[in-house]
């Protein structure tokens, strides 16, 4: 399996419009985050989970050329933005592009897309396969996925294992039975927004306290607001089998 971080950044992204903070005003690529979204290729498939407004200079970024499917966390804009430009897979899979999600996660992207699903649809539209999912496992060709339910504030939102690996992004609260789901993995990926307390997703802390109960080979941490500091002083600060992920990462396990 080869997971690589299409991007690791908030909604915002980093550098933030018209910051001038230290980190946004940065030299060092670890500081330039994209929205956050991982791609995963296992036994010859390729996966996108998530595809907010970057998933175009992404895909072209990291020359994916082949993509199985789309998985989506939720239905907030900067996970969903990008859907539209899976009409390159379309053009040259010549199939339409299966995307997964919760029911309302896909009831969103009706609305938010909905050329792509009138009855009279003009040339050239995205070509989208919708597939619901719930909190049990699924598969896309043959490979297995298990849901982590989450909450992202009051908002429901999936993380996914799949075999020794698990990505939750978007967190503030994990239950205990959903945490027992990730027991055993060798890397974990959580988001945290920042140093401080937020309301709707884990802080730097937080997040540790997690890693410390899941105890995986590796942990890494997405998500992260231009309010978390350098990525190269947070670094120095966490424990050696704790890491801030970063655009372009690549991990083989």
């Amino acid at each position: 399996m080869k997971i690589t971080f299409l991007g690791t950044g908030t909604s915002q992204g980093v550098p933030v419009i018209a910051c001038n903070c230290e980190v946004c005003q940065s030299l060092d690529y670890r500081d330039k985050r994209l929205r956050t979204a991982i791609h995963i290729e296992v036994d010859g498939k390729s996966f996108v989970i998530d595809a907010g407004p970057d998933f175009r200079q992404q895909m072209l970024r990291e020359r994916i050329h082949k993509l199985d499917a789309v998985i989506f966390t939720h239905e907030h804009k900067d996970h969903t933005a990008g859907l539209d430009d899976v009409r390159a897979y379309n053009f040259f899979q010549k199939r339409d592009m299966p995307v997964y999600g919760r029911e309302q996660v896909l009831e969103q992207i009706k609305r938010e897309f909905a050329y792509a699903f009138a009855e009279i649809r003009y040339p050239g539209i995205p070509q989208i396969n919708l597939c619901p999912i719930e909190n049990q496992p699924f598969e896309i060709e043959g490979v297995s996925f298990l849901p982590i339910e989450v909450l992202h504030y009051k908002l429901p939102v999936f993380g996914y294992r799949i075999g020794d690996f698990a990505y939750i992004t978007d967190v503030n609260y994990i239950s205990a039975h959903e945490l027992a789901k990730v027991k055993g993995v060798k890397v974990l990926v959580l988001g945290a927004l920042r140093r401080e307390k937020h309301l709707s997703h884990f802080s730097l802390s937080e997040a540790i306290e997690v890693f410390e109960k899941v105890k995986p080979e590796m942990g890494y941490i997405t998500h992260i607001s231009h309010q978390m500091g350098m990525h190269s002083d947070v670094e120095e600060e966490l424990p050696t089998n704790i890491r801030l992920a970063y655009d372009g990462l690549s991990l083989v396990l």
